[in-house]
C-alpha cells in the first residue's frame, strides 16, 4: 500500500513510498490534516545515500507496529534536505540546540503550525546506545500530547526564543590575523603522522585544504603546505580512495584513512578535485593530477546523465551491507586477476586471508611506498567484475548548488591539465542547468525525471555564480562572465539582509519558518555567505567595478563579526580574503585574432584574474603577435609575446 509520497520525485521520499507509515511530503495539507484531528507532528528529514536514514527505515519505519502507532497518533512528514536545505537548516538548528548535536537522520516532533517541542536524530527500535526505543518514545510523547501539552508547548517556545537570540560576538573590525590564528589552529589539531584533522572519524573538508595551500604559497610556510600536501597523500592511498571505480567517500571512520563510510557524494568528490589541482598546481607533483583526474574519470562515468547533469550521490549500502559493493575476499581477486598477477594486485593493494575490514578487504596502498605501480588493467578487471556483483543506489536527483561546485571542479582542473573534456563537461553541464533549472534569473535547487522543485535558495545562486565565474576563467567567453555578475546581483536582490549584512539561506522577504537561516560557518560544504564573499572579490578583481568591491567589504565585516572566537572553521571565508588581500595576478590578453584563445587558455595559472580583449592602442600587440599584460604582486611587467606560465 502506498502513501503519499508516492506522486514525489525524490530518491529519498520514494524510497519510503511503500512504508506502512503514512507519510506526507512537507505540504500544507499534512499540517491542516493535524490541526483538524489535534496530532502532533513527526518530521523525518533524510538523504537517500544516508546509511543511518536507511537503518531506521528498514528497524521502524517498515515494522507495523511501529508503523500503527505513528499513523494513530501522529501526521508524519518525510524531507528530503537536498531538495529543501531551508527545512533542514532550520530543524537541524533544532536538533542541535536540544541535543548538542546533529546528523541524519533528524527526528522532530512539533505542533502543526510548525513550533518544535522535542528533537533527535536516529533513535533504534528497542532501547540501546543509551537511547529509548522508538515505538517507546511516540507513546510517551502521545502521553504528553495529551495529559501535558502546555509543557510541549512552553518547550518549543522557550527553543525558539533560544534560536532567535543573536548569535555574533565579537569585535568584527579585527579582520588582520584571522589567517594566522586559523593556520595555529589547524597546526594544532594537524595529525603528523597520518594527516588530516582532530580524532576520528576525519572529514575531508577539501576548502580547509584550500585555505592552507594558498595560506602556504603567499606566505612561503612548507609546514603549512605539508599538513595539505600530506592529507592528500593519505586519503589517496587510503581506503576512503575507492581504487577500483575511484572517487572518494564521504569520511574516514579511522584515524588513517583506511576504512570510510562508503557513500559517495557528489560535493565531496567537486571540491576534492579542486584540492588536489590547487596543491597540483603549486608542487607539480604529478600524484596530484593524477588523483584529480581519476576522481574526475569517476564522475563523468558514473555520476553523469545523458544530458550533461552530475547526479547526487552513490549509497553506502548494498544489499543492506554498508559497503559490500566496494570490498573483496582474497579468493575473488585470485580468481579474477589469476595467481600471478592476483598475488601481486593483493600484496600492494593490502588484500589478505583475514581481511582488513570485518573479514574482507578494501584495496588500498597505505602499506605501500609505491604510488605509480601499473595495475591498470587489473583495476579495470575488478571494476567490471564488481559492477557484475551488486548494484548500489544511485541518487539520480541533479542539485544546482552541487552540479555547480563540479562545473567549478572540472574548469579549475582544464586549467591545470590543459585537457578539454574536463571543460567541454563542465560547459554541457552549465548548459543543462540554463534549460533545465532556470528561468531568467530564477533558479530552481533540484531536477530529477523532467519535474524540478519549485525554487531555488541562496547556495543554488552563490555557487552557481562561483561556477560561471570559474566557467570564465577557463573559456574565456565573457557570455559566462556577464551571467555571472547577472546571478550575483539577483542573490543580492534575493537573499540580502540589508540591516544587518551577510545572506538569508531563503528569500529575504518570505520564509514559512519562525526564523530565516543565515549560515555562515564552513561545514561539509562552504556557506553561501563565504561563496558570496569570494563571488564578489572575484567579479571585483576581474572588472574593477568598485560596487563589488564594497560589497566585498561589507560581506566579509559581516562574516568576520561571526568568525572571531574561531576561524579554523570559515575556512573558505578565510580562503576568499587571501585573495582580496594579495590579489593574484592580472592579466591582459591582447589578442592578435580571436583563434589564439584556444592555444592559450588552458595555460593559464589556476586563480589568475584573465581578461582577453582585441588588440587597440590601449594593449597595443609586440611584434605582431598575442601580447600578454602582466601584473603581480602591485607591479606590471613589460608585455610580452612570449607566454610563461607560472605556478
Amino acid at each position: 500500500m502506498s502513501n503519499h509520497l508516492k506522486y514525489t520525485s525524490s530518491p529519498y521520499l520514494l524510497q519510503h513510498a511503500e512504508n506502512p507509515v503514512d507519510w506526507y511530503p512537507w505540504c500544507e495539507e499534512a499540517f491542516e490534516k493535524a490541526r483538524k484531528e489535534d496530532k502532533p507532528v513527526f518530521l523525518s528529514i533524510g538523504y537517500s545515500t544516508c546509511h543511518w536514514c536507511h537503518v531506521m527505515a528498514h528497524e521502524s519505519f517498515e515494522n507495523r507496529t511501529t508503523a500503527e502507532i505513528l499513523n494513530r497518533y501522529f501526521i508524519s512528514i518525510k524531507v528530503d534536505r537536498e531538495e529543501r536545505p531551508d527545512i533542514d537548516s532550520v530543524y537541524m538548528s533544532v536538533c542541535q540546540a536540544f541535543t548538542g548535536s546533529g546528523g541524519w537522520p533528524v527526528s522532530i516532533f512539533m505542533t502543526w503550525d510548525k513550533k518544535p517541542f522535542l528533537a533527535g536524530t536516529y533513535f533504534p527500535v528497542q532501547p540501546k546506545y543509551g537511547m529509548p526505543g522508538f515505538s517507546d518514545l511516540l507513546l510517551a510523547v502521545e502521553r504528553q500530547w495529551n495529559s501535558n501539552r502546555d509543557d510541549l508547548l512552553r518547550s518549543a517556545d522557550q527553543i525558539i526564543a533560544h534560536l532567535k537570540q543573536p548569535q555574533v560576538s565579537g569585535n568584527s573590525a579585527d579582520q588582520e590575523n584571522f589567517s594566522e590564528r586559523a593556520v595555529q589552529l589547524f597546526l594544532k589539531s594537524f595529525d603528523g603522522v597520518y594527516g588530516g584533522f582532530e580524532e576520528a572519524p576525519k572529514f575531508p573538508i577539501p576548502h580547509n585544504l584550500w585555505f592552507l595551500t594558498l595560506y602556504a604559497k603567499q606566505n612561503s610556510r612548507p609546514d603549512v603546505l605539508d599538513m595539505a600536501e600530506k592529507t592528500l597523500t593519505q586519503m589517496r592511498k587510503g581506503g576512503i580512495f575507492d581504487h577500483i571505480g575511484y572517487g572518494f567517500s564521504r569520511y574516514s571512520t579511522d584515524r588513517y584513512f583506511l576504512v570510510p563510510h562508503f557513500e559517495k557524494m557528489l560535493y565531496d568528490n567537486a571540491l576534492l578535485i579542486i584540492a588536489y589541482a590547487s596543491v597540483y598546481s603549486i608542487t607539480q607533483k604529478q600524484l596530484y593530477l593524477d588523483t584529480a583526474e581519476k576522481t574526475a574519470q569517476y564522475v563523468l562515468r558514473e555520476m553523469t546523465s545523458a544530458d550533461g547533469g552530475f547526479y547526487s550521490g552513490q549509497d553506502a549500502d548494498s544489499e543492506g551491507k554498508e559497503g559490500k559493493y566496494y570490498t573483496f575476499a582474497l579468493t575473488e581477486i585470485m580468481d579474477v586477476l589469476g595467481k600471478e598477477r592476483g598475488k601481486q594486485f593483493s600484496e600492494a593493494f593490502d588484500i589478505t586471508p583475514g581481511g582488513n575490514f570485518e573479514g574482507v578487504n578494501i584495496p588500498n596502498l597505505l602499506k605501500s611506498n609505491d604510488l605509480d605501480s601499473d595495475f591498470a588493467d587489473e583495476v579495470l578487471k575488478l571494476y567490471h567484475y564488481r559492477k557484475s556483483r551488486c548494484k548500489l543506489h544511485l541518487d539520480d536527483k541533479i542539485l544546482v548548488s552541487w552540479n555547480a561546485m563540479m562545473i567549478a571542479a572540472l574548469s579549475i582542473l582544464y586549467r591545470v591539465s590543459g585537457n578539454e573534456k574536463y571543460l567541454s563537461a563542465a560547459m554541457h553541464a552549465q548548459l543543462f542547468i540554463e534549460q533545465n533549472l532556470s528561468e531568467g534569473l530564477k533558479l530552481y535547487t533540484s531536477w530529477r525525471k523532467g519535474k524540478r522543485s519549485e525554487k531555488g535558495f541562496l547556495d543554488d545562486y552563490a555557487f552557481y555564480t562561483a561556477a560561471l565565474t570559474e566557467l570564465y576563467h577557463s573559456a574565456l567567453n565573457r557570455d559566462y562572465l556577464k551571467k555571472a555578475e547577472q546571478f550575483c546581483m539577483e542573490a543580492v536582490k534575493r537573499f540580502a539582509d540589508d540591516k544587518n549584512g551577510g545572506f538569508y539561506l531563503s528569500d529575504s522577504n518570505h520564509t514559512e519558518f519562525f526564523m530565516n537561516p543565515k549560515e555562515f560557518y564552513d561545514g561539509a560544504v562552504p556557506s553561501g555567505n563565504s561563496v558570496m564573499a569570494y563571488n564578489f572579490i572575484r567579479l571585483y578583481q576581474l572588472t574593477e567595478n568598485e560596487d563589488y568591491k564594497k560589497l566585498a567589504k561589507k560581506q566579509m565585516d559581516a562574516i568576520s563579526a561571526h568568525a572571531q572566537n574561531y576561524p579554523a572553521v570559515y575556512s573558505m571565508f578565510l580562503f576568499a580574503k587571501l585573495l582580496y588581500d594579495n590579489p593574484p595576478e592580472h592579466i591582459v590578453i591582447a589578442l592578435r585574432d580571436s583563434s589564439d584563445l584556444e592555444q592559450i587558455r588552458g595555460r593559464l595559472p589556476f586563480l589568475a584574474n584573465v581578461i582577453a580583449v582585441s588588440q587597440d592602442k590601449e594593449y597595443p600587440l609586440v611584434n605582431g603577435h598575442t601580447t600578454f599584460y602582466v601584473c603581480r604582486d602591485h607591479v606590471c611587467l613589460a608585455p610580452t609575446d612570449v607566454w610563461q606560465k607560472s605556478i
